[in-house]
Order: C-alpha cells, then structure tokens, then sequence
C-alpha cells in the first residue's frame, strides 16, 4: 500500500452548494477511497491555498490516479494536486541504495 496527500480546491459552485446544505464531505471521500480499495486518514479543511487535505493509503499509483480522475470528472473541483509520500523506513531504504551505487556516478567536471 503507498501513501499520498491529496489536496484540492473547490469550484465556487460546490462551496455554493455546501453553504447553502452543509454536508459531511469527508464520509463522501471515504466512501471513494474505499471502494477503491484504500484508507482516508485524514480528512481536513483548511485556511489557505487549498480547501482541502487528505493523507489516503491506497494499493497503488494506478489506483490514486484512478481516484483523482473520479474527483476531477465530478466538476466539483477547480485545482487538484497529488503526493507521494513515504514512510521514514521507506526513505531509509532508498538512501541504502543509493549508498550501494552513489560510486556508479561521477559529476561533471569544469
């Protein structure tokens, strides 16, 4: 399972919508990520350059992706951005390997 931030804006006519029927949006996002397979974290709204940001774990990139592309068919949304985060064990892992090649490589000279 891989981790990802998600983090979106919504489109005047959604916020519209949610003032005029405030509603849980968050159960909505569980209810998506877990069809596909995955876990919602975390749920925020937030101040700032997105309304919303979410920590979801699901089994692949294809499967976020996948996601994304029902978010941003619903029209609901004007700007989306997806992360890929790691864990500290994972990042761990890929400084192992890149001690194990870091000889392979030699930097330009001048």
């Amino acid at each position: 399972m891989s981790f990802y931030l998600f983090k979106a804006n919504y489109s005047t006519d959604a916020v519209k919508a949610m003032v005029n029927q405030p509603q849980d949006r968050e159960a909505t996002a569980r209810g998506v990520v877990e069809a596909l397979g995955g876990t919602l974290h975390h749920f925020f709204f937030a101040l700032g350059d997105w309304d919303i940001i979410t920590i979801i774990e699901v089994p692949d990139d294809k499967t976020m992706v996948a996601g994304s592309l029902i978010i941003s068919a619903s029209g609901n949304f004007s700007k989306a951005s997806t992360t890929k985060l790691m864990t500290a064990s994972e990042a761990k892992e890929a400084m192992g390997m890149a001690k194990d090649v870091a000889s392979a490589f030699t930097p330009p000279t001048g």
